[in-house]
């Protein structure tokens, strides 16, 4: 079982992160707003930064990032349901051939990628959302009279 450590400075975070800094916040800000509250735990990792963070909600892990040099890198692991809702979103295309890909296991299908800029945000919290029950890409409906 791997063991608590001690959280990186913000500066010790902006060294490896570089102008990914705000990314990291970006993400961590865009999840924190459909999943409240949200906790941050620190592991050790093989990675080069020598820890990870483990964004949890009610103990459950929604997500892994690892800072990198000028990138995150970001693992979500999705069960057989939520890989389901995954491959029939609007998910871009890469992200569903890794989930597809992915080897099956108890815990679900795990897959990681590299986040460097803005627009992969909602990717990150699109897989969230699946990953948590919410309601993606729900066709909207017209209300009115027949």
């Amino acid at each position: 079982m791997s063991e608590k450590i001690k959280p990186p400075t913000n500066s010790e975070l902006e060294v490896v992160l570089g102008g990914a800094i705000d990314l990291w916040q970006e993400i961590v800000s865009a999840i924190e707003q459909s999943v409240s509250p949200l906790n941050r735990e620190w592991k050790p990792s093989k990675a080069e930064f020598g820890r990870i963070c483990l964004l949890q909600h009610k103990g459950r892990t929604l997500l892994y990032m690892t800072p990198d040099k000028e990138k995150i890198v970001i693992a979500v692991v999705l069960g057989e349901r939520a890989v389901a809702i995954a491959v029939n979103s609007k998910l871009p295309v890469r992200i569903k051939r890794l989930i597809t890909g992915a080897r099956p296991y108890a815990e679900g299908r795990g897959i990681r990628f590299s986040v460097s800029r803005a627009k992969d945000i909602p990717t990150v919290t699109q897989l969230v959302a699946i990953k948590t029950g919410v309601r993606v890409n729900k066709p909207t409906t017209p209300k009115g009279p027949k």
